[in-house]
């Protein structure tokens, strides 16, 4: 077991010297998507702008990223949305994602690695449909205090936001009613390849599906008993036990500690650190095998004071730089010298 570990720190750690020399290898592919109707509350739409304006391409670039910015989705407006059952605002969640699908997989089929800046986190849908439709089976990594798992018939709210991954999940695909402008969603994951971490606000409708289904989850109670470091080898052990597939991360800003992140439209006390955070990113860029990151639910108007604002939007430009290299021991070019006197 001792000689094992050994073995993967060895190899970890060379691969990580590798990297260190690869930065330009990466390329980010951004899409904005100002998009709120999966939730009530509005400025999440915002989200795109303020973490554009905060420097993420330039800051992505100095640290030897290649970047595209596809600019803003714009989406049509719906004139009668009336609720499906319980599920609200479902035509309008519908059509965007399948515009997001689209462009995901155009990103993808650039070469890129696609990043979605949202808006809320029924975008998930279509990022990651269009990312499996680029590129085939996907391993989840699934960021938040929140499991948004349930179905259209489980949901509390109504909230589509609060139900991403049921959509996308073939076993939940019986358990999926017709709704109008979803018909294009066809179940692109298996419940074996999705990890959660950060959870602490599940419904218990949820922690039913999480159970029955056996899906891997951290709750901040793995995270407080096992730390962080030990959390993210788990996942990727469990992620690549079978087939390394590409991994796509979703994550949900309100994951962090909203002590970090109160910017945002559920916030829940107890959540990751910063350091924590940011460590879950620096893990899944050693692996290479990151395909596709979404950045959602930063809102603005949740922001008491302008610094509750700007620590929100920091905070998710900083996980964005850990997804693409950025080490918190510092980075050099590859191809630096030391001047001579």
């Amino acid at each position: 077991m001792r000689s094992a570990r050994m073995l993967r720190q060895l190899v970890l750690s060379v691969s990580n010297r590798s990297l260190h020399h690869h930065h330009h290898h990466r390329s980010a592919g951004i899409i904005g998507a100002p998009f709120s109707k999966g939730q009530p509350r509005g400025g999440v739409e915002r989200g795109p702008e303020l973490i554009r304006a905060a420097g993420l391409r330039d800051k992505l670039q100095e640290q030897g990223c290649a970047v595209k910015d596809y600019g803003n989705l714009t989406f049509e407006e719906v004139a009668f949305d009336e609720p499906v059952g319980r599920v609200k605002r479902v035509r309008a969640v519908g059509s965007a994602n399948q515009r997001l699908s689209e462009v995901v997989q155009a990103v993808k089929k650039d070469g890129h690695t696609s990043v979605m800046l949202g808006g809320d986190h029924s975008l998930a849908i279509g990022s990651i449909h269009g990312h499996a439709a680029a590129v085939g089976e996907l391993s989840v990594v699934w960021v938040d205090a929140h499991a948004d798992i349930n179905t259209p018939l489980t949901t509390p709210t109504g909230n589509i936001h609060g139900q991403s991954m049921s959509y996308l999940l073939h076993e939940l695909h019986s358990k999926i009613p017709v709704l109008p402008n979803f018909s294009w969603i066809k179940p692109c994951v298996s419940a074996r390849d999705l990890v959660y971490i950060g959870l602490r606000d599940v419904d218990p409708e949820e922690h039913y599906i999480l159970k029955l289904l056996g899906v891997k989850v951290f709750s901040m109670s793995e995270v407080d008993r096992l730390g962080v470091a030990r959390v993210m080898e788990e996942t990727c052990d469990y992620l690549s036990a079978k087939v390394k597939k590409p991994i796509h991360l979703s994550y949900d800003i309100d994951a962090i500690d909203p002590s970090v992140t109160p910017a945002t439209g559920t916030p829940a006390v107890g959540g990751l650190t910063y350091r924590e955070g940011v460590y879950i990113t620096e893990h899944l860029c050693q692996t290479g095998l990151l395909s596709a990151v979404d950045l959602v639910e930063v809102n603005p108007l949740r922001g008491r004071t302008e610094e509750d604002v700007q620590s929100t939007v920091r905070t998710a430009v900083d996980l964005l730089l850990g997804c693409f290299g950025r080490l918190r021991e510092g980075n050099h070019p590859a191809d630096y010298c030391m001047p001579d006197p």
